[in-house]
């Protein structure tokens, strides 16, 4: 089972291709603040709901100096197809190898309906401009994330 991360550790950088296969990595964000979500897959109901709120609050989260980045093990064509369908904003990118995934702790074992399983774990990490980790959130809901987490951010 992978790590989790703390605030303060050095977020693990990542170059993966977004929704139209172009590399998107967190050095390239340097000076900037990025939220980077971990969700299992594109178009299932509770993803949909989390992508739409990130969307939804984009705006918001820009003005404050947050990037947002969304990460599942989907190929570019499914995120293309996601982005498309629920006309998100937000930046989508594919970790099918899940080597993202499991260095941010994102990825292992977790309980699905009283069943352990290994999968995509929904989590959140905050990184500073400077690429530390501010905040690492693990379990989270797809649903009232976004709001709980401008609260946190207090935007």
């Amino acid at each position: 089972m992978s790590e989790r991360l703390q605030p303060g550790d050095t977020a693990p950088d990542f170059s993966l291709p977004d929704a139209d296969g172009k590399q998107v990595s967190l050095a390239g964000r340097t000076g900037r603040k990025v939220i980077v979500y971990f969700y299992p897959a594109a178009l299932t109901p509770g993803c949909t709901k989390q992508a739409c709120d990130f969307t939804d609050n984009l705006d918001l989260l820009a003005t404050a100096g947050y990037d947002v980045i969304g990460v599942s093990p989907d190929k570019p064509e499914k995120l293309a197809k996601f982005r498309d369908k629920e006309n998100l904003e937000v930046t989508l990118v594919g970790d099918p190898s899940k080597e993202t995934m499991e260095a941010y702790g994102a990825f292992g074992e977790k309980k699905l309906y009283g069943k352990t399983v290994t999968g995509v774990i929904r989590s959140t990490v905050v990184v500073d401009a400077d690429g530390k980790v501010e905040h690492a959130l693990y379990n989270v809901k797809a649903t009232g994330h976004v709001a709980k987490l401008l609260k946190d951010l207090k935007i």
